[in-house]
């Protein structure tokens, strides 16, 4: 494998993250699901190349769209809090994506846990 070609590394990383990932285009295309996200959001039957306007209703697709033209508006804008899972713990996020130019080119979403974790340090070792 050419190591500057590291999609492959991303795509991995991606996979085994145990939250739900799903990158959108500027067109709002789904570009990728993480296998995370197939299994909490089944119901929905994401796919990639589906346009992510089928899964939403009028009022979230209005937020999505703010959200999207904030991002335009100055590259120092990649992230916003849209909400809260309490009984998990878990902020959610809608992020930016850039490219190497830090030109915009699409959107995913993220989270984040705010649980300390109850292990040791290298517990599994």
């Amino acid at each position: 494998m050419d190591i500057t070609d590291i999609s492959s590394f991303f795509r991995s990383y991606i996979e085994t993250e145990d939250v739900p990932v799903v990158m959108c285009d500027l067109d709002y295309r789904i570009v990728f699901v993480n296998r995370s996200a197939l299994n909490e959001f089944g119901k929905y039957d994401l796919n990639v190349g589906k346009s992510l306007r089928l899964y939403m209703n009028e009022e979230a697709l209005s937020k999505i769209n703010v959200v999207v033209e904030w991002f335009k508006e100055s590259t120092e804008n990649n992230s916003i809090f849209v909400g809260r899972i309490d009984d998990e713990n878990i902020d959610l996020y809608i992020t930016a994506v850039r490219d190497e130019k830090n030109e915009l080119i699409g959107f995913c979403n993220k989270r984040k846990k705010r649980s300390a974790d109850k292990c040791e340090p290298y517990d599994a070792i």
